[in-house]
């Protein structure tokens, strides 16, 4: 059985309207407020004062357009599995510091097992991805290993967190 994580870390209480509005808002940033209050049932200001409450309050972090990577011409998703030399504080420290200056990584997260972080790339064709695999991402701080796995397609992409 799947466990789904409710928001319950929020520094307020929130009922079934806070979370009605967040599964709203994760399909349509773009939502007026009166569309969007119209959709909860409630009054275009109450609505209003809790859009502000849960962006106040760190839930809501940020509003934004979800592109399409390949209309942009970034034809290859490539995932690598990256290990440092150690896990000493100052080598993790230094390598998250270079990789999230590199605004060619969408995405890096420290992990367990063999490999200390798991990044997301996505590149024009195979040529660009290794102009940055030997240029940049070799050369990055305290790297001892890369693994490259080439995505062959998307089955699910992200599309917001299930709220309960």
């Amino acid at each position: 059985m799947i466990e789904y994580y409710s928001v319950t870390e929020a520094k307020f209480p929130m009922d079934r309207l806070d979370y009605r509005i967040l599964s709203i808002l994760q399909k349509d940033g773009q939502i007026s407020m009166s569309a969007l209050s119209q959709q909860v049932g409630l009054s275009l200001s109450a609505c209003h004062r809790r859009v502000k409450l849960l962006e106040s309050e760190g839930v809501i972090s940020s509003y934004a357009a979800r592109l399409n990577r390949k209309a942009l011409g970034l034809e290859i998703q490539v995932f690598m599995e990256i290990k440092l030399v150690s896990q000493r504080r100052e080598d993790t420290a230094a390598f998250e510091e270079a990789i999230s200056n590199m605004p060619e990584i969408l995405e890096c997260h420290m992990i367990s097992g063999d490999f200390d972080y798991l990044v997301r790339v996505a590149a024009r064709n195979t040529g660009d991805y290794e102009t940055l695999y030997r240029e940049r991402l070799s050369s990055l701080p305290s790297v001892s290993q890369m693994k490259t796995l080439l995505s062959l397609s998307t089955v699910k992409e992200f599309r917001g967190f299930h709220i309960t």
